[in-house]
Order: C-alpha cells, then structure tokens, then sequence
C-alpha cells in the first residue's frame, strides 16, 4: 500500500451540497480517502436528513450518500458564516456546489470569488441543467433530468403510459461524473498549478445512458424514431424480460451464436437455420418471444433454464428483488453490497463504491451528526478558540445536533 490509506489522502474537499448528485461525488472521494468537509446550512443541514427510513430521528437516506465526511453546520447568510465557509475554500483543494445555478453566486461563492480566494482549487457545480442554456435556471431533481433526456419516455410498454426509472440514475451518475472529472482536473492541476471550474449536469448523465437510441434515429435522419418496447427490444431478439416457471429471468441473445445456442438448449437446434429466423428482424416479429416463454414454463423449474442456456454461453439472468441482490452470494463475496456499522442503526448494508482500486481496501466509514465537526474544523484548520466557538453557537452562526 505504500505510505497512503487510499488514492486521494491528502487531498481536501469542501462539499457545500445536499440531496444526491452532489452528496454522491463527495462520498466517492471520501471513499478514496479524501478529507471531506460537509457543509450543511443552519439550522437544518442537508434537506436529505428528513427522508426516510428514519430510527431515532436519523435518516438511513443521509448516512448512505454522506459517509466519511465531517460536518460543519453553519449559516452562510451571516458574514461570519461566510467567513468560515471562505477560510475552508482557501485550505481546500476541492470546492462542490450543487445548488441551483446563480444561487452559489449570489452567497458571493461563485467561481470568479472562488478563484480569488484559492486559485488552485477546483471547483465542481453539479446541477440539474447545467450553468447555461434556457433550462439553467429551473429547479429540478432526478426525474426532471429523465424527462427531458427522453429517457423516461423509452421505459414502458409500447400502448402504455412511460414509466419511472426505480432509482436516481442520473444523481448518482452525475455523481461519478463529478468524482471522475475532479479526479481529472486535479491531474491537470499536478501538471499546470492551476485549478479549474466543472460543470456537470444531471441531464447530461442521463443522455449519456442512451445506447442506441440517438444515434438511431439521428443516423436514419429521423426515418426510425425509437420508441418504449416494454420487456423486449424491436432490435434483437430474444432480448428482454421473459416469464419463467416460477419467476421472470433476464434472457440476452443478440448475436446469431447467441441464438443458435438458444435454440440447442431448446432442443431445437434446427431453428438456427431457418430463414424464418435468421435476422433479429424476423425473429422479433415472427413469435419467438412466445415459442422462448413457452419452453421456459414447460421446464421443471427455473434453475434448469438457466443451466441449459448457460451451458451454451448464452447470458440468462434471474430478475431479483432488491432483498435478494442485498443477499446474493456474488455480491456479498465481491463487496457489491457494503455492511457498514452506525452509531444509531448498528449494521447495515449500503451500495458499496463502484469505483475499486487493488492496492488499497475499502475504507470503513461512517455519516457524521448535524454539526458533529464544528469545534474540530474551526479550531484545527481555521485557528478558532473555543471561546469563540461557543460566541459562534449563540449567534446561530453554527449549530450542532447535541444528540
């Protein structure tokens, strides 16, 4: 491991943001070992600690998306909050904002002020939209990113309403996007000196997630325009979510091997060549979904699908509850789900980082409280006496969860 606990020691952040986008890319480079300082507007925090599930008041939603950071609850609206906040920014290599954009500036922690203070830091806003463009100014969370990425609209069934995405896919990718680009930037930094500002968008990251959809249409000039096909997709076949025995297993056979292995464990290793079935065209609109359904239910059991399929290296997958992913040997064995220890919930099992590194262990890290790292922040890194500390916390300029 050498003379580091992780990647990014060293390195120190000010993460001034809430909810998920911006929480998540603060949360990866603690997870690489950077010192994070989480900022949380008095009296409240971060607007995450109301969302359930709650135990004593506590909200399983902030301690997954903020573990490792220190928190520091302060009022930036007061000039000496303001000063606080400014002290960080000068000792900081890392500066995160994801409010709506112009309101950072308006606090007079906007980019040009920022540079100012420390011009080697970098900074990284995260929003909705984006910093430009007619959208900029519109609030917005997850589902508005999916909206306009035409992304909801690809989820559904062909006759029906669209449907939701199950999950904050743009946040918590816009949330790596962030980590990567200030992991980039601090590159670039080792090299120049200089520091950088970033602008990542929730709904660049969701436009981001289309495969084939965009080029499709744009590369026929508008001649298919790509729509929601439910379980199976128009363009290969048979590729979707098919009924099993006992429940729906994940079938992906895309390539003509894939479908010739298909139709071996079948039993029917002739309907490989047949005309009738040689394209992903025809085998889409020729019943193919039905005939794969059909043999699938008439097996002893589900297991016996998959083994026949994998045995011809044809991908086949079991669609999981999330109860069953948090306790699916792989992922528990590969680190997938992380089984973390907190001081109110005791065990309990969060996403692990997607990002991995073989020479260093993942760390064990914990949420802090409201205001947990108020006297440490200020009386380590901006010389502060308790004395005035405790002014601070009569003034309302900092508070702290005494729990």
């Amino acid at each position: 491991m050498g003379p580091f606990r992780h990647v990014m020691e060293g390195y120190r952040v000010v993460d001034f943001t809430q909810f998920v986008a911006g929480p998540v890319a603060g949360r990866i480079l603690a997870e690489m070992g950077a010192e994070v300082i989480k900022i949380e507007i008095a009296p409240r925090g971060d607007g995450s600690r109301v969302f359930a599930a709650f135990k004593d008041n506590r909200s399983a939603f902030f301690v997954q998306h903020n573990r490792g950071k220190k928190s520091l609850c302060v009022d930036p609206k007061k000039p000496a909050g303001l000063e606080i906040i400014k002290g960080l920014i000068a000792r900081a290599d890392v500066f995160i904002e994801n409010f709506t954009p112009g309101v950072i500036g308006r606090m007079g922690l906007g980019y040009e002020a920022v540079r100012a203070i420390n011009p080697r830091v970098v900074m990284c806003s995260l929003s909705s939209f984006g910093q430009d463009g007619p959208l900029a100014l519109a609030p917005g969370f997850d589902p508005s990113g999916a909206a306009y990425s035409g992304m909801i609209d690809m989820q559904g069934e062909p006759d029906g309403p669209p449907v939701g995405m199950g999950g904050a896919v743009g946040d918590t990718n816009a949330g790596v996007s962030a980590a990567a680009a200030i992991g980039f930037a601090l590159l670039h930094r080792e090299r120049t000196g200089t520091g950088q500002y970033l602008d990542i968008a929730l709904v660049d990251a969701y436009f981001h997630c289309h495969d084939r959809s965009v080029h499709i249409y744009s590369g026929s000039k508008g001649a298919i325009v790509p729509r929601r096909s439910g379980n199976h997709t128009p363009f290969y076949c048979p590729a979707g979510i098919f009924k099993g025995k006992d429940r729906y297993l994940v079938i992906t056979a895309v390539t003509q091997a894939q479908w010739a292995g298909v139709c071996r464990a079948m039993g029917r290793p002739e309907l490989a060549a047949d005309p009738r079935y040689d394209t992903n065209e025809k085998r889409a609109k020729g019943g193919v979904v039905e005939m794969v359904e059909r043999w699938l239910q008439s097996l002893p059991g589900d297991d016996e699908a998959m083994r026949l399929l994998e045995r011809e290296h044809v991908p086949v997958c079991p669609v999981l509850s999330v109860a069953e992913a948090i306790n699916h040997p792989h992922l528990r064995q590969r680190g997938t789900v992380a089984t973390i220890q907190d001081p109110v919930y005791g065990t309990m099992d969060v996403p692990a980082s997607p990002v991995r590194f073989t020479q260093f262990p993942p760390l064990d890290l914990r949420a802090p409280m409201l205001g947990e790292h108020n006297a440490e922040i200020l009386q380590n890194y901006l010389g502060y006496t308790r004395e005035r500390i405790r002014e601070l916390e009569a003034q309302g300029v900092i508070h702290r969860d005494n729990r």
